[in-house]
């Protein structure tokens, strides 16, 4: 990931309005479920793992809660109507942006979802110079002019040749200054070419045959089936303390100390939440369930678990194993391991045979080689559920 805090800062319009009919069925494209998330939600995500300031949506008019939606909770999104073209649609995103300081704006398809960091990187990179910059690739076919009669009238030179991505970066008050000017009376290939038209210069910049657009209905089919996966890691620590019970893996274990902490205190079960919290970016197991929070006094560490696999779910996401291992001088883990994995793989869903259980100790070193403690880290494996 791009580390946000060296780019410059920007805002982006996502063009989401068009109806998609080339893919085939009812429901626009950019709303359907690619690799486990709606297609919009790709580039939402995306742009804001880069640090985007504000998000604004073009959707088509009348379906703004689909739009939602699709674009998931992050909190710097604007949706409006898109218009009759795709530029008056950008047109209109441009004019929602105006007026709140923005520098820079990125304009992008929903229809590529694909959108890596480092392309984002140059693109901002190249605004220092230039008052636009567009992701491109190389042609590397041989290129055919075509006669009215569908036969060959000449080839065309492909070194002078660039396939266009998006997405396009400008100076934002250059780019509305061009499609304020713009004459309405022809349609623009793409905002790069407002921009130039109004005098801007526009510069190159490699773009990624990640950002391949989802275009035809194979298109979609060959992208939805390629899964994505996830990997997240846990790693919690409890005191053993006289009087209290001891939780490992939802199990209560008979042993003369106990793990304290404000829930039952099952450091197992609190690696594993932590584990799938992080492989879906969503904070960890005290960002949901608070210590400073009463009513989670003493709540099994399974409610945990649950939620944060039901958030996964949500996500479009499925979990595919867990490996966890419990760090301790005693009690022996050996004896509890096929109860310990059987309610693991309980309280998940997942198969007994995707859930291992290990214990190993610290050869008397440390805290929990003085069985002051108990710590546990986990692993586990995400795979995205479309």
């Amino acid at each position: 990931m791009v580390d946000s805090t060296v780019l410059p800062s920007f805002s982006a319009i996502i063009v989401a309005a068009g109806k998609g009919l080339r893919v085939g069925g009812e429901t626009p494209k950019q709303f359907r479920t690619w690799r486990g998330k709606p297609l919009l939600m790709h580039s939402v995500n995306a742009l804001n793992a880069s640090g985007c300031d504000r998000i604004v949506i073009v959707a088509p008019p009348g379906l703004h809660d689909e739009a939602r939606e699709a674009a998931g909770k992050a909190a710097n999104l604007t949706i409006i109507d898109g218009g009759e073209t795709r530029q008056d649609s950008v047109r209109a995103g441009l004019e929602a942006l105006s007026g709140v300081g923005t520098e820079r704006v990125l304009i992008h398809d929903a229809a590529r979802p694909d959108l890596p960091a480092h392309v984002i990187a140059r693109l901002l990179a190249a605004l220092s110079q230039f008052p636009g910059a567009i992701p491109t690739l190389l042609v590397v076919d041989s290129v055919a002019v075509v006669s009215e009669n569908g036969t060959m009238a000449g080839q065309a030179d492909r070194d002078t040749l660039r396939r266009v991505q998006t997405p396009q970066a400008f100076r934002f008050d250059d780019i509305l200054a061009a499609h304020r000017a713009w004459d309405g009376a022809t349609d623009a290939g793409d905002d790069a070419q407002v921009l130039t038209s109004a005098g801007g210069t526009v510069v190159l910049v490699e773009g990624d045959e990640r950002l391949k657009k989802i275009t035809f209905a194979e298109d979609f089919a060959e992208n939805m089936n390629t899964p994505e996966f996830r990997i997240g890691q846990g790693f919690d620590v409890h005191r053993l303390q006289t009087g209290e019970d001891l939780w490992l893996c939802g199990i209560k274990l008979d042993h003369d100390k106990g793990l304290a902490g404000h829930s039952d205190a099952d450091v197992a079960l609190h690696a594993i939440t932590d584990a799938v919290l992080g492989a879906i970016g969503e904070g960890d197991i005290g960002t949901h369930f608070p210590p400073s929070d009463p009513q989670w006094s003493g709540a099994r560490s399974s409610r945990f678990l649950e939620h944060a696999v039901k958030l996964a779910a949500e996500a479009g996401f499925a979990l595919g194993n867990i490996d966890l291992t419990i760090i301790c001088e005693a009690p022996k883990i050996g004896p509890h391991r096929p109860a310990m994995r059987a309610e693991v793989a309980r309280i998940t869903g997942l198969d007994e045979k995707a859930v291992s259980i290990k214990a190993t100790t610290t050869e008397r070193l440390g805290f929990t080689g003085r069985e002051e403690g108990i710590a546990a880290q986990a692993i586990v494996g995400l795979r995205s559920a479309a």
